[in-house]
């Protein structure tokens, strides 16, 4: 059994909107993700593709898996908060009001059997 790992740091969507794109595909084949990520229409539904495609190269080039004939899923998909930089907002009457520009880091692992 092979495991496979892809991540993605400092996406700049909060987690809290990646991880309703990333718990659509959790535990799917590969190719199933895909095309439901493809018909998906949240701006992170493309980084998370982005990055399945990085794991699938992964397998294919750094551990020969032909992910043709083997059947490839995601065992493990999760979303980690990344650094959060706090802003400003110019307010009424001279005053600032701070809101927060927050971050994520994706990490996904593949397999090759289900058990």
């Amino acid at each position: 059994m092979t495991e496979v790992m892809a991540k993605s740091k400092y996406y700049k969507v909060t987690p809290r909107k990646v991880r309703l794109v990333v718990g659509l595909i959790r535990g799917k084949n590969v190719k199933e993700a895909m095309i439901q990520l493809n018909f998906l229409e949240k701006k992170s539904a493309l980084a998370v593709s982005k990055l399945l495609k990085s794991a699938i190269s992964n397998a294919k080039h750094n551990y020969k898996i032909d992910v043709e004939k083997n059947d490839l899923y995601i065992k493990e998909i999760k979303v980690d908060e990344g650094p959060v930089l706090k802003r400003f907002r110019p307010a009424w009457r001279g005053t600032v009001k701070p809101f927060k520009r927050r971050s994520s880091h994706i990490t996904i692992i593949l397999s090759d059997k289900k058990k």
